[in-house]
Formats: C-alpha cells, structure tokens, sequence
C-alpha cells in the first residue's frame, strides 16, 4: 500500500488539546463529579482528582482542541516542498467547523487520506466526539461509525500503526520513531504535557501552533522514511495563511 500511495494525496494532521477549564476549581459541579470518578483508574491513592486535571485534555468529554494543523506535500521544480495550514481559535466550535469544511472539500477528490501518528486512537476519534459535542455535523471521512476496520484504514492512515505491523502490545511515540529514523526535530518544541500551561498560563497560542506545525511535517517524514524516501528538511515547510 505504502508504495502505490501518491504522497501528494495524504493530509498530515496533528491536533493540541487542553483541558475545557484552566484549572480544577473552575469546572462546573457536575463535571468534578464526574471528573472525580474518571480519575479513579489512573490516580494513586495520595491523589485528588484536582492534582490529575491536567490529563484532562486527553479525553474529548472533558477537554477541547485549540489548534489544528494539517500539511501535504507538493513538488515544485522537481523537489518537494511541504505546506501547512493551521485552524486555531479560542471558540472551538467555530475552529472545527472552519477545519471540517477545509476536510469536506479536501476529501471530495478520490484517492484523498488523512494521516496522524496515533490518529486511529486519538486525533480522528478525538475530532469527530468534539464535532458532535459543539453539534456540528461530521465530515464525511471521519463518520465511520458501523464501517469496517478495513474499509477505513486506507482512509484514516496511522503511522503508529503501520509501524507496529500488527504487534498490539507496544506504544511507540513520535519523537522516537524520528529518532530511530534520523529525523531531525526543532530544539525549541514544547512538550505535550505543556500544551495547556503556555494555553492557560502564557496566554500563547502561537507557540503552540508551531509546534502542532512542526509536528505534522514529522509526520510526514516518518512516512517517507518508511517508503525508503528522502525526508523535507524543515526550511523547505511552507506555512499557508
């Protein structure tokens, strides 16, 4: 599959989230609650649920997106160049509904597919709860829900998956893939886990964007690496306004 895939057709997709509130004490009562019983099965005993609301970001009913990227590569003057395209807002509903359009219409054309590292089990699945929370409707590649597992992973590609090679014990990260790989990665990235302090706290989106941006292109390295090509360094990213 990798071999036959026209690079120009995938969509490189990365997403930031954070928690839906900056800290423990400004959530709704009925949340805290609710939020006190989901962090039972991950926080020790010496625990509260307010000390562990920072992993609140990762699970779509409790967090929300901040920033989108996506990327795709292109050819220009027989070398390939990559371009990204970010949809950040502090309204959430209006960024996805800005995204799910740009996917519809990116999506219409055949042969089109989106590709994340872990996509399978958080950014795809993560998009399309938070489009149903803000009652919007799905874009048509991510309504998958009765579809075979077959059927949409041409579709909804993931590196993390495509490097397990069907070994379901192991969870390999981004950054060690581009590791192993020889990929080259900015010295200047945040971590993940500090998404929603510079969110919050630094009131700085753009660090953030980025980074997401950044991400993406890492992506597609990866998956260049694993069709045995030459990656983009990063002075040939293109960044679309």
């Amino acid at each position: 599959m990798l071999n036959n895939l026209n690079i120009e057709d995938v969509l490189f997709l990365d997403i930031e989230t954070v928690p839906q509130y900056p800290v423990f004490a400004d959530v709704p009562e009925k949340f805290r609650e609710l939020w006190e019983k989901k962090s039972t099965y991950f926080r020790n005993d010496e625990q509260t649920a307010a000390d562990v609301y920072e992993r609140a970001g990762i699970y779509a009913e409790f967090g929300r997106i901040v920033c989108i990227s996506v990327g795709y590569v292109v050819q220009k003057k027989g070398e390939r160049y990559y371009r990204v395209k970010s949809f950040y807002d502090d309204d959430e509903r209006k960024l996805l509904a800005d995204f799910n359009n740009m996917l519809d219409r990116f999506t219409a054309h055949p042969g089109k597919c989106l590709c994340a590292h872990n996509g399978q089990e958080f950014d795809y699945p993560y998009i399309a709860r938070r489009t149903l929370i803000n009652r919007l409707r799905l874009p048509a590649i991510l309504n998958i829900a009765g579809m075979k597992p077959w059927d949409v992973k041409d579709k909804l590609m993931d590196t993390l998956q495509l490097w397990k090679f069907g070994d379901y014990k192991n969870y390999t990260s981004l950054s060690v893939l581009c590791a192993a790989f020889d990929i080259p990665t900015p010295k200047d990235d945040i971590d993940g886990s500090q998404v929603a302090g510079v969110y919050y706290g630094e009131n700085d989106i753009d660090r953030i964007v980025r980074y997401c941006e950044k991400d993406t292109l890492a992506v597609a390295n990866l998956l260049l690496r694993f069709r045995g090509e030459e990656i983009i360094p990063m002075d040939q990213m293109e960044i679309v306004p």
